[in-house]
């Protein structure tokens, strides 16, 4: 409490000083009161400042979160396999789902839990991006949204090896997916998939700094949108009302799910009511996730 009021004291203390220097027509060069929220473009113009900065530690982060284990950057490619091997061993083999459902059951559930992983991470995951940057906010002075920034470039990184997975599984697993000029559109997909994790990463930075019990909500939100938008099964199949179906098709993560498995399966180009409705929430959920974000930088002071 006393370590609380002394910084309180000392950030009122800087904003005068800075008031009398200009009162007197000074400028106090180099000097900015800390804990006070910068406007949107001086915050924008922040971040972009520090891109090498962003990006640097996403690549070291990635190249050495796995450095204590024996098999090292191998576990980027392996954590993956073993991942889609499980749900495939469990609802192709063992629940006997494959063929009566999907004709390509290894294929559809592959695509569905590998690609699902990214956003499920920013869900479950993201209401801990400030707590876990808690030493390097209270060393150094720049934009918290550049931890969320990062952790989804992070992200970004690691599903570089996935998408890799993806690939390699579907094409040597029965019935063999065969590479097809659709596949090519993965690529746009996941940029936007990439802008809808970061949303929601900003979003529930925030909510989770605020309320700390959030973090266990969000485990549960994420298994929720895992079986409610058709991760492993084809849930639309199972819905014969219209207004749930219409909730469903609606869904972000829905569309995007089905948009990989259209262009890696049937070889096709999706609709553009998936894109609109991908890209719409994409793009909203950014901006409202880095409006709530900024309107709380003053609160993520060292002193948290």
């Amino acid at each position: 409490m006393e370590e609380v009021t002394r910084m309180a004291g000392d950030s009122k203390v800087a904003q005068q000083v800075m008031d009398r220097l200009e009162a007197r027509g000074l400028q106090a060069e180099g000097l900015f009161p800390v804990g006070v929220r910068p406007g949107l473009g001086e915050y924008l113009g922040q971040l972009w400042q520090r891109r090498h900065f962003i990006w640097t530690d996403a690549r070291h982060r990635v190249a050495t979160q796995n450095s204590r284990n024996h098999l090292g950057s191998v576990w980027l490619v392996l954590r993956p396999l073993l991942d889609a091997a499980l749900y495939f061993v469990v609802f192709g083999l063992i629940l006997d789902m494959s063929g009566r459902t999907v004709e390509n059951f290894a294929a559809y559930v592959i695509i569905g839990i590998l690609m699902f992983r990214s956003t499920m991470r920013s869900i479950s995951q993201g209401t801990s991006t400030l707590q876990t940057g808690r030493s390097m906010i209270r060393a150094f002075s720049f934009p918290r949204a550049s931890l969320p920034i990062a952790s989804e470039l992070r992200d970004m990184l690691q599903m570089q090896y996935t998408i890799g997975v993806v690939l390699v599984m579907i094409m040597v697993i029965p019935p063999h997916e065969l590479p097809q000029t659709s596949w090519l559109l993965i690529i746009p997909i996941y940029v936007l998939q990439f802008v809808l994790n970061l949303g929601i990463n900003l979003f529930v930075s925030r909510l989770g700094f605020l309320i700390p019990d959030v973090s266990q909500l969000m485990t549960v939100v994420g298994r929720f949108l895992m079986y409610g938008s058709g991760v492993i099964f084809p849930i639309e199949r199972f819905l014969d009302h219209p207004t749930v179906n219409a909730v469903v098709q609606f869904n972000p993560i829905y569309q995007m799910i089905k948009m990989y498995r259209q262009v890696l399966m049937d070889g096709g180009v999706p609709p553009l009511e998936s894109w609109l409705i991908l890209g719409g929430w994409a793009v909203g959920l950014l901006i409202i996730g880095f409006l709530f974000f900024w309107r709380g930088e003053e609160s993520y002071g060292g002193g948290q």
